[in-house]
């Protein structure tokens, strides 16, 4: 099994189903033949997309094995409609793995922050054999039957909030503003989810001193580094492509902006 050298090619659509909501998609491909780490990405496109979606997609790796490659998106556009229409038996070009992973202290806590979709790659790392050193706050707006929150709670310990009102909200940043205070000097977080959360998370990192990693969902075209469309702002004013030196990065590296 390889982790390190990137490959591309075709594999076949073992299922393709929402997770009970239409905006969460399932999709397991067939075994790539490669493990990764937790927070790489592939990139893909199915063979039957025309010159109307020139460009792959990425996501981050949900799960990887024998069993297959499987990857939780959310519908949010024209190519991942159509991704949520691939049928059992369809091809997909998949790039990968791909991206820099969460590099997890096995001498000190590490808490994962999930938002929404932003569980995916979690689902892998709650997988490895050691558990005791990991445990996860989750934030949602779907109901938790949706994610796969049960596998990962089944394996640490996990809590879950949900967001439907402003104040739903104000209570899930006060509660992770607590846990990333109590970890000061103690562990680390790892976080993934929108945009407007893992400002939240860097800037609570920053002000209590809390080691943390953060994954950036910036938009791709090539996964390579090649296109530039997926700069990122580093502390020193530099910009970086977040698909090769992320998309994982340190807390204290990165600039997200106010």
């Amino acid at each position: 099994m390889n982790m390190n050298n990137n490959v591309c090619q075709d594999l076949t659509v073992l299922s393709c189903r929402p997770t009970g909501d239409p905006s969460l998609v399932n999709l397991v491909l067939s075994s790539p033949g490669w493990t990764c780490r937790p927070g790489q990405f592939v990139m893909l496109r199915p063979s039957g997309w025309g010159p109307e979606l020139i460009w792959p997609r990425p996501f981050s790796v949900c799960d990887v094995s024998e069993d297959g490659l499987r990857i939780l998106f959310q519908v949010v556009g024209r190519g991942t409609r159509r991704l949520a229409a691939l049928a059992p038996g369809d091809t997909v070009a998949v790039w990968g793995p791909l991206g820099r992973w969460f590099r997890i202290d096995e001498d000190r806590p590490n808490l994962i922050l999930a938002g929404g979709v932003g569980i995916a790659p979690f689902v892998m790392l709650a997988r490895r054999d050691r558990t005791d050193n990991l445990s996860m706050l989750f934030g949602h707006r779907l109901g938790l039957e949706h994610y796969p929150y049960g596998e990962i709670a089944a394996r640490i310990e996990s809590e879950a909030m949900q967001q439907k009102t402003p104040a739903d909200i104000a209570d899930f940043e006060k509660v992770l503003a607590g846990r990333i205070e109590a970890l000061a000097g103690k562990g680390q977080v790892l976080a993934c989810g929108p945009e407007p959360m893992l400002k939240v998370v860097r800037k609570y990192c920053l002000q209590f001193g809390t080691d943390g990693q953060i994954s950036l969902e910036n938009r791709m075209s090539c996964g390579v580094g090649a296109c530039l469309g997926c700069v990122a702002k580093t502390i020193s004013g530099d910009f970086v492509q977040s698909c090769v030196h992320g998309p994982v990065f340190d807390v204290r590296d990165i600039e997200l902006g106010a």
